[in-house]
């Protein structure tokens, strides 16, 4: 286990950047960094990392970092992690760094060939349900009933579920996180780091100018998403699917917060009617039933 007074004291992404104000994937990249040391070398495609991170050389950003292309982080990724081997140097983690919209969507191809191939590599994505970085259109991962710029009246469609996409390239490791379990957070980042093979961390940022939220309720968000069920804390390793410790009580319905708590705090849900929340209510209720199901098991044989 994990505490907070164990992780190091030197920050790795310096005051002064250019994220909004209660930007959770700032928060992010600190724990993260934290986590896996200064051995790390981010590879960041087009999102809003990019923007974080800063012009060299007045980047914010203490580590190594390879601004590639928005569809190539896990090839890119791949070739980092080849080069580094080449030279015979292992005690470096690659990291590939990208938003929802360059996972889910546009680098979905690149990401799916490294973990076809086995890279032995850690890819994230921190996701914030929209392209935040364009001015917040929506993405395969932005949930049903969003507003978005390109759907002003709601999203139709479901989010995708990415991390159990992943789990069928039969990978050594995937979790999803949230930086306001920062120590739930920080023990799977070590974890992943330990494991050899291509391994997948999905991070819910909440994104205060695109959730249309207060700067100062990101970390109560974040706990608000999983205290509701909206999102779930759990590991898949070695395919077998486990719920973290702040998500695992919650398979008891009645410890779950209802989930209008959680979408009224945010302006992009705004619009949303008695129906559509009872509608969404009904589909958390549902993954629920289908994570009971799955709770401990080897769900890729």
């Amino acid at each position: 286990m994990v505490t907070l007074k164990e992780l190091p004291r030197e920050e790795h992404i310096l005051p002064g950047n250019a994220s909004c104000a209660g930007c959770s994937t700032s928060l992010s990249i600190r724990l993260t960094v934290k986590a896996l040391g200064k051995r790390t070398v981010f590879v960041v495609p087009a999102c809003c990392t990019s923007v974080i991170q800063g012009l060299f050389p007045l980047t914010s950003m203490n580590i190594p970092v390879l601004n590639i292309a928005f569809a190539s982080t896990g090839a890119a990724a791949s070739g980092v992690v080849s080069g580094f081997r080449a030279q015979g140097i292992e005690d470096i983690t690659v990291v590939g760094w990208a938003g929802d919209g360059g996972t889910v969507d546009i680098g979905i191809q690149a990401l799916s060939g490294a973990a076809e191939r086995g890279t032995d590599f850690i890819y994230v994505c921190y996701d914030n349900e929209a392209y935040g970085n364009t001015g917040m259109q929506r993405s395969g991962s932005t949930p049903l009933g969003a507003w978005t710029t390109t759907t002003p009246t709601g999203k139709r469609e479901e989010k995708k579920n990415m991390p159990l996409i992943m789990a069928a390239h039969k990978i050594p490791y995937i979790a999803t996180l949230s930086p306001s379990y920062p120590t739930d957070f920080v023990e799977k980042f070590q974890k992943a780091k330990a494991i050899k093979g291509t391994k997948y961390l999905h991070i819910l940022v909440p994104c205060p100018p695109g959730w249309r939220t207060d700067p100062a309720m990101s970390v109560e968000l974040g706990r608000l998403a999983v205290q509701t069920g909206v999102w779930t804390l759990f590991e898949i390793e070695k395919g077998v699917f486990s719920l973290s410790a702040p998500s695992n009580p919650l398979l008891e319905k009645t410890r779950r917060k209802p989930v209008q708590l959680y979408l009224e705090k945010q302006g992009r849900f705004r619009h949303l009617t008695e129906g559509d929340m009872s509608k969404i209510q009904l589909n958390v209720d549902e993954s629920w039933e289908y994570y009971r199901k799955i709770n401990q098991t080897k769900i890729c044989p």
